[in-house]
C-alpha cells in the first residue's frame, strides 16, 4: 500500500509543480507534514544533495524521498511517478502544439504559469531560508537572542552571495566549485552539528 501512496503523491507534485524541481518543495513540505515519511530538516538535507547531485532537481528529491518513506523499491516508485505526468503531458502536447503555438489564449496560459511558478520557488526558498538560517525552535527552548540567528551558516551565505556576484576573480566560476567550497566547509565546521 505504501507504494500506490508513494506513486500517487509524486503523481500530483509531478502534475503541478510547474517550474522546475525547486517548485517540488512546498509539496514535498505538505507530505513532510501529512505523512511524516521525512522531517523538515531531513529535507534540508535532501536539497541539499539534490542541488549538489547530477541531474534534475525534482527527479533527485523524489527519488530521495521516496527512499525515505519506502526504501529502495520506494525510490523508484516515487521518481516514476513524478515523471508520469510529463510523459502523459508531452505527449499529448506534442500532438497539437504545431497547430495551437501561435494561439493567443495558449500563450497567456503559459504567460500566468510564470508568476504561479515563480511564487512557488520563492515559497520553497523562504521555507530553506528559515530552516537553514533562522532557528526558531532553538530560540524558543533557550531563549537567548544568539541561537536565533545561526551566525556560521549566514556568513557562510553571504560569503558565496559576494563570491558569486561580486567578486570579479571568482563571479565567473562555475556553481560546482561553490557547492564544493560549501560542502568542505561544512565538513570543516561541522554544520551538522
Amino acid at each position: 500500500m505504501i507504494y500506490l501512496q508513494l506513486y500517487y503523491e509524486f503523481f500530483k507534485i509531478g502534475l503541478f509543480s510547474i517550474g522546475g524541481g525547486l517548485a517540488t518543495l512546498p509539496f514535498l513540505y505538505d507530505i513532510s507534514d501529512r505523512m511524516g515519511w521525512f522531517s523538515y530538516e531531513q529535507l534540508a538535507d535532501m536539497i541539499a544533495i539534490s542541488e549538489s547531485t547530477p541531474g534534475a532537481i525534482g527527479i533527485n528529491m523524489a527519488t530521495y524521498a521516496g527512499y525515505m518513506g519506502g526504501g529502495f523499491l520506494g525510490a523508484i516508485v516515487s521518481t516514476i511517478g513524478l515523471v508520469t505526468p510529463s510523459i502523459i503531458i508531452i505527449i499529448m502536447i506534442a500532438q497539437f502544439l504545431n497547430r495551437f503555438k501561435d494561439n493567443h489564449h495558449v500563450q497567456a496560459v503559459f504567460y500566468g504559469l510564470r508568476p504561479a511558478s515563480t511564487a512557488l520557488i520563492a515559497a520553497a526558498g523562504f521555507t530553506v531560508i528559515t530552516i537553514d538560517l533562522i532557528r526558531v525552535e532553538l530560540f524558543r527552548d533557550t531563549g537567548a537572542i544568539t541561537d536565533l540567528v545561526n551566525v556560521r551558516a549566514l556568513i557562510l551565505a553571504v560569503l558565496l552571495f559576494y563570491l558569486s556576484n561580486y567578486q570579479r576573480t571568482t563571479k565567473k566560476l562555475h556553481p560546482v566549485v561553490f557547492i564544493a567550497f560549501s560542502a568542505l566547509i561544512g565538513i570543516i565546521f561541522n554544520f551538522a552539528g
